[in-house]
């Protein structure tokens, strides 16, 4: 038996999730912006609680690794890590893009029709893409793409492709009458759509070196401008 705890916190979800043998038995979530650091932890001890469990019986502890925010990516995995060094135990990355596309085709009927195309919201028209097909195999790399009015288009020519994320909105404008591209609307990273990731990750031995691991920003953190009077 392979019991986990899956954290997302790429977006603005805050999604944490037990699953057994990669099958969901409690989760919960928040998608109120900038909660994570308040949720994490509470929402880990809610869904140990709820499932009947304890930390000293997880197996494993599962993090989304992004791309993504990254405030948010950054409390998952300290969160993540900090779970796994107090109880000895075996830290799993999972990336959120393919997690997300692993989302994506279980609401699809006949996905082996579709290829799937994550997107989450950077910058402006920016965001961090990648391309699946059915079987979770990666067409096209994860890639930080401005999207403008030709975007896609030599694919969509002849392969349907399904749009889903807090990005596929940009895209929407210009795609929208596309015949081949569909869209999934208020589809957000959840920890739910980890498990059977995560599970086989264990069942391989694929884990993450703790000192050593760290998020997948894709792009380096700029801070804003301050905004107090007088600093530069």
């Amino acid at each position: 038996m392979a019991i986990i705890l899956n954290i997302e916190t790429s977006t603005i979800a805050c999604s944490v999730a037990i699953a057994i043998n990669g099958e969901v038995v409690a989760i919960e979530e928040s998608f109120v912006r900038n909660s994570h650091a308040e949720n994490i932890t509470i929402f880990s001890e809610n869904v140990l609680k709820k499932a009947g469990l304890t930390f000293r019986e997880l197996d494993a502890v599962a993090v989304s690794k992004g791309p993504g925010s990254y405030t948010g990516l950054r409390i998952g995995v300290s969160t993540a890590k900090g779970f796994c060094y107090s109880l000895d135990k075996p830290l799993i990355a999972i990336g959120t893009l393919k997690a997300l596309s692993a989302g994506i085709i279980s609401k699809i009927e006949n996905p082996e029709n579709y290829l799937f195309c994550p997107m989450i919201d950077a910058r402006r028209m920016e965001v961090y893409s990648a391309l699946f097909d059915h079987q979770l195999n990666e067409i096209r790399e994860t890639e930080a793409k401005i999207i403008e009015a030709d975007s896609f288009r030599d694919l969509l020519e002849n392969q349907k492709i399904v749009f889903a994320g807090d990005g596929a909105e940009k895209c929407k404008t210009f795609l929208q009458e596309n015949k081949n591209a569909v869209f999934i609307d208020e589809l957000l990273p959840s920890a739910k759509f980890m498990s059977k990731l995560s599970d086989h990750k264990f069942r391989n031995k694929i884990f993450e070196n703790l000192a050593y691991f760290e998020p997948f920003y894709l792009k380096d953190f700029v801070a804003g401008a301050p905004r107090v009077k007088g600093l530069k």
